[in-house]
């Protein structure tokens, strides 16, 4: 079964962390979340997040993905955090997935991961961010090899079924999407 770390910072965004959370459960994939802290972590409107775990625990397991949510000032704390640039560029270096949606993949630029990549993010986000010969990509969601980007807030769902479907392939993806009865 498939390992995905989900970091909560304060401020994050809840929807699109909730979201990814909620959707790579409902696909039998092993979730854990992990504050940057070891206090609840209140998100940008206000909802208390409890992490599993902290940063520090989750540092010393193994993962095949790790997903920021985005949101402001939650991007920024793991931003600034450097533990999640040295997971990211270990996991990176490993050929795991490295994944990122709203204004978190200026994390992922920060990080050196979208260097010559095609990337996507919350607009505004990653056109003022030294990403040597990235292309910004206006698509829901960006995949462009381990790295997977998207949008925001309202393309949390599509980004958590393409990290599903990533993770676990196109049927297990389309059975947890049916099962949210989306669309006509």
């Amino acid at each position: 079964m498939p390992r995905v770390l989900v970091p909560l910072a304060q401020g994050c965004e809840e929807l699109e962390a909730v979201t990814i959370i909620d959707l790579l459960r409902r696909a039998g994939i092993d979730v854990v979340t992990a504050g940057l802290d070891d206090q609840p972590v209140i998100a940008s409107r206000g909802v208390r997040l409890l992490p599993d775990t902290t940063l520090d625990d989750a540092m010393t397991q193994t993962f095949d993905m790790i997903a920021l949510p985005g949101g402001g000032p939650g991007a920024d704390h793991l931003n600034q955090d450097r533990r999640i640039r040295e997971l990211l560029q270990r996991m990176a270096g490993q050929g795991k997935y490295t994944a990122a949606i709203c204004a978190a993949p200026k994390v992922l630029a920060a990080a050196g991961l979208l260097d010559g990549r095609r990337a996507t993010a919350y607009p505004g986000t990653l056109e003022a961010v030294d990403a040597p010969g990235m292309t910004l990509a206006s698509a829901a969601v960006v995949v462009d090899g381990k790295v997977i980007t998207s949008r925001g807030p309202g393309t949390a769902m599509d980004f958590a079924l393409v990290l599903i479907e990533q993770l676990s392939g196109k049927p297990l993806r389309d059975k947890v999407e049916a099962g949210l009865v989306r669309g006509e």
